[in-house]
Order: C-alpha cells, then structure tokens, then sequence
C-alpha cells in the first residue's frame, strides 16, 4: 500500500473535523484515462481537499523551494507531487506532466501560479493551457470556495469537461487556452455568489 493510499483516509478525517466540506460535481471526472483538473488557488491545503473528494489518485505540481525541505520534499514525493521551478519554463515538469497525462493519470494544476485568495482571479500562466492542447487529456475546471479556518464552510466544484477537440479546433495559443481554462473557473465561482 502506497503513502499516498495509507493516507487519504486520515487527511479525509482531518478535513472534516476542522472544515465543513461539500462538493459538487466529482461525477464529471472521468474514472480513467488522462485528467488534468484546473483550479483556482487559496491555500496549502488545496491540494489535499481536491486529493481527498475525488475517487482517482492525484498528482499535481509544487513549488520546488518545498523539495528542499529535507522531511517535507520526501513527504511530498511519496504523495504524487513533483517539484517546478516557477517562472522559468521548466522543463523536466514540463516533461513528468506530460507523461502523467499521456499515460492516463490525474493531475491538478492551479493555472495562475501561486495561491490567490482574493477575487478576482489573476490571468492563467500558458502551462494549463500547454497540457490542453498538447495531450488527450479530459479538461476539468474546478473551483475551491470559502475561508480555512475551524469548521468553516468549504466548497469544491467540479465543472463539467471542457470541449477539448473544440478548444484545439478554436485556438493554437497556449495562452488563449488558458485564458478559456480561467473563464471557466470564474464561472463556476460566480454560480457560486
């Protein structure tokens, strides 16, 4: 058994005795092939909620500064993420997220970069927008709601899929690709309002 399925359950447990979770749409994450699942970004502990309400395993990126931690980067290891230098195309993530998504693996990814708690949200960098166009991954935005603090009111959206062949067809820019990634996300937060 591996750290990452040992674990679930006890994260879960701690998820719901010190927020108050409720989630929507985790019908909408296809049970396999390769998934990239888009969020908006409030907290450290994005990650693991996201990690905790979907059936899949998931990977996803962190900083790499949170590697060079000597307990916490082999920690973190253990339960699926890798490291990326922010701001520097890098490529080695690059390379491990393709490979992720083109061998049928779940993947999160917060396209503005870093955490941003406060709306509105910031313009998505073109990574989220790269692993669109350039792999068969199904595409799921999602949104993270609410304040952590003690037994606050947390919500998380799973949008539905978006329209891949369509995006592909429409734009060539990874860029562009964000920026419908983005609107997604934002649409599911002012549903929410």
């Amino acid at each position: 058994m591996s750290l990452y399925s040992f674990g679930k359950p006890i994260v879960y447990a701690f998820y719901k005795i010190f927020f108050r979770i409720s989630v929507e749409g985790v019908e909408n994450i296809p049970n396999e092939g390769g998934v990239l699942i888009c969020s908006n970004h409030l907290s450290n502990f994005d990650p693991p909620l996201i990690g905790i309400l979907i059936k899949r395993s998931l990977s996803f990126v962190a900083k790499e500064e949170l590697f060079k931690i000597p307990f916490l980067g082999r920690l973190l290891r253990h339960l699926q993420a890798f490291p990326i230098k922010r701001g520097s195309g890098d490529r080695g993530a690059i390379r491990t997220a393709m490979q992720l998504l083109r061998n049928g693996h779940a993947l999160l990814i917060f396209p503005e970069g870093h955490r941003n708690p406060n709306a509105p949200l910031r313009q998505g960098l073109s990574g989220a927008g790269f692993f669109a166009l350039k792999t068969d991954a199904s595409i799921i935005p999602c949104a993270i709601i609410g304040h952590y603090g003690f037994r606050e009111r947390m919500k998380v959206v799973f949008g539905s899929p978006i329209d891949s062949d369509l995006l592909k067809r429409q734009i060539n820019k990874s860029s562009e690709a964000s920026a419908v990634i983005m609107k997604h996300i934002q649409e599911l937060l002012d549903r929410q309002q």
